[in-house]
């Protein structure tokens, strides 16, 4: 706690930030295209159609080897993730029994139970997906369950609106993260029904204001629809994902063919604009929507990066299909100017010996850091978004 007020202080009185392993630049002049902010910088936009992507690459990044991902916990059996008031015993995935606790006397759409056997502390981030269960759920917010800890209680949203049932109260992989609209309400609003609606809708964003016409003048054509429209979106559920389950909506049928796509080019120009670094990794991104720059995610290291870029990948791909196809490209010193020293409202949560919580909220700027306090104190992801709402 005394760290960050102090990080606070200081931020507000010379415009810096500290971040673990990464730099973050401050209100400063456009320092120019390639030119390095601090331990990190960004390379040029990658763009297509309505996307814009700006590559944060560092030449000195963390060692994360010691923490273990969601996917890997619960492909390997290591981590188990169980309704509440389930039966007593759950299994391993080498059979194992482990005994469930009963929080309550039944499950609940908020809560799950988590229990990690491995021998890493297990990353949880925001908006990632566990199927299964009565419903879907993803979880609510970035955090750390040490090794060793006991069964715990974890905060989650439902993304399946229509079910209650289940041959299974556990959970498995989904390798999947919710789409920026959806992630924002689980990790700032902290609220259900914006969730439903986010996964029902595809995007929050809401189209630009046309201006009116003049004397003389015709008015401005409305905005360029959404590739992923309302009306494709409704057919889906009617006809793919009854319950409204997210992973039916935009992983399969028509909407998830057209995900793929998006997603296979984006990918390719990526890879090419990435290419040949020397001395350098990417270790996270910059998104804009037409010209405004909305969404950050990035890592304390090149490989957690690149443990979740795929699934990042396509949720910013769903977000960008979801939202009108305006064909403005942002600039390079516009992600600057977003990745700015953020001045406002500031909480933090702690648990003692294992991780650091803060968020600061300046208007509709959001700044989540999630930071690592054993086995090594590092930043080990940092989310900034413009707020759809």
């Amino acid at each position: 706690m005394e760290r960050s007020i102090l990080v606070t202080i200081l931020g507000s009185l010379f415009g810096i930030s500290a971040l673990g392993g990464l730099a973050l630049i401050g209100a400063s002049p456009d320092p120019g295209p390639g030119k390095p902010e601090g331990n990190w910088r960004l390379l040029d936009p990658v763009a297509y159609e309505n996307i814009t992507i700006f590559p944060v690459v560092s030449s000195s990044t963390q060692d994360t080897s010691a923490f273990l991902t969601l996917d890997e916990g619960l492909s390997s059996g290591e981590v188990i993730v169980s309704e509440q008031g389930a039966a007593g015993l759950a299994r391993t995935r080498d059979g194992r029994p482990v005994t469930v606790p009963q929080y309550n006397s039944g499950a609940s759409v908020s809560q799950l139970v988590l229990i990690n056997r491995s021998k890493r502390p297990l990353l949880l981030l925001a908006g990632e997906l566990v199927s299964g269960g009565k419903q879907d759920r993803i979880i609510g917010k970035d955090r750390i369950v040490p090794v060793g800890s006991e069964a715990l209680p974890l905060d989650v949203f439902c993304v399946e609106h229509g079910r209650w049932t289940g041959a299974s109260s556990q959970f498995g992989a989904s390798k999947t993260i919710v789409h920026p609209s959806v992630r924002e309400q689980a990790a700032v609003a902290q609220n259900q029904e914006e969730v439903w609606d986010a996964v029902r809708s595809g995007s929050l964003a809401k189209a630009k204001p046309v201006p009116a016409g003049v004397a003389g003048q015709p008015a401005a054509p409305p905005p360029p629809p959404a590739r992923i429209s309302a009306q494709t979106l409704e057919a889906t559920i009617a006809t793919a994902a009854p319950t409204q389950a997210y992973a039916k909506i935009y992983e399969g049928g028509r909407v998830g063919a057209s995900v793929d796509g998006f997603v296979e080019e984006l990918q390719r120009r990526f890879n090419r604009a990435t290419l040949g670094l020397k001395g350098e990794r990417v270790v996270g991104v910059v998104v804009a929507y037409g010209g405004d720059v909305a969404w950050s995610d990035i890592f304390a290291s090149g490989e957690l990066f690149e443990h979740y870029w795929s699934k990042l990948l396509r949720s910013y791909a769903v977000e960008a299909l979801a939202r009108p196809t305006y064909r403005e490209t942002a600039a390079i010193s516009d992600a600057r100017e977003f990745l700015r020293n953020l001045n406002g409202r500031e909480v933090v949560e702690n648990e003692p010996g294992v991780y650091r919580w803060r968020e600061i909220t300046e208007g509709r700027l959001s700044l989540i850091e999630l930071e690592s306090i054993s086995p090594k104190a590092m930043t080990l992801h940092r989310l900034l978004l413009h707020r759809t709402s």
